[in-house]
């Protein structure tokens, strides 16, 4: 009779026995195959798993609505800034002393930032040249730190003419400009933020204020 190969007690089947093999051997090496069988499956899972990378997220900031109010002062001009937003004499200057009552915040609570607005009266001291000269010396003052300045020119048909210094970048100030009627007035303003937040995250503030500032510029009238 042909001699068959030994199986262990149970009754399916599984590997035969060589000769010399144990029991425990036998169990040991059924053990090891399952371990591996399991490592190889999931290995194989894990090789098909993809990751896509999250898209650029910036916080959360509740806007306010985008309505204006006319500004009311003794000034020699007039203009059009956001009802969310405070008037406030600037009385310092690099800290002096400022007495003249047209220097001014509009101050961006909300934001934790200001639009500062400064007003010469152009005179022998401070000529039309000379104050032109100025802003676009303090725009360029930027670029050190911002990536691009872009400079856009202002012709309103009521006589109001200037410049728009667009400053992109961790510069101080993201918006600047300057207002004139090149004879009498001359208004320079600049945006700033009291904040150390990244540009990238700050950009969607700086675009809604951009447009209030574009605004404001629309609405401008000398007295």
């Amino acid at each position: 009779m042909k001699k068959t190969d030994r199986y262990n007690g149970d009754s399916s089947p599984l590997i035969p026995l060589q000769k010399g093999t144990s029991k425990r051997n036998y169990q040991d090496f059924t053990k090891l195959s399952l371990f591996l069988l399991i490592v190889l499956i999931l290995s194989s899972c894990w090789g098909e798993t993809s990751y896509t990378p999250k898209p650029r997220m910036y916080p959360r900031v509740d806007f306010p609505e985008q309505s204006y109010q006319l500004l009311k002062s003794d000034c020699p001009f007039s203009f059009e800034f956001p009802e969310y937003a405070e008037i406030e004499r600037d009385s310092t200057f690099f800290g002096e002393r400022n007495d003249n009552p047209c220097w001014m915040d509009v101050n961006l609570p909300d934001f934790d930032g200001k639009i500062h607005c400064s007003y010469y009266a152009i005179d022998r001291q401070n000529t039309f040249d000379k104050l032109k000269r100025d802003a676009f010396k303090l725009a360029q003052e930027h670029s050190v730190k911002a990536d691009a300045i872009d400079e856009y020119p202002i012709q309103k048909p009521n006589g109001v003419s200037g410049f728009v210094f667009d400053i992109e970048g961790p510069a101080a100030s993201s918006f600047q400009f300057f207002l004139t009627d090149s004879t009498k007035h001359f208004l320079r303003g600049a945006v700033y933020f009291d904040t150390q937040t990244k540009p990238d995250s700050l950009r969607p503030i700086t675009e809604f204020v951009k447009v209030d500032v574009v605004h404001l510029i629309n609405t401008f009238e000398w007295r």
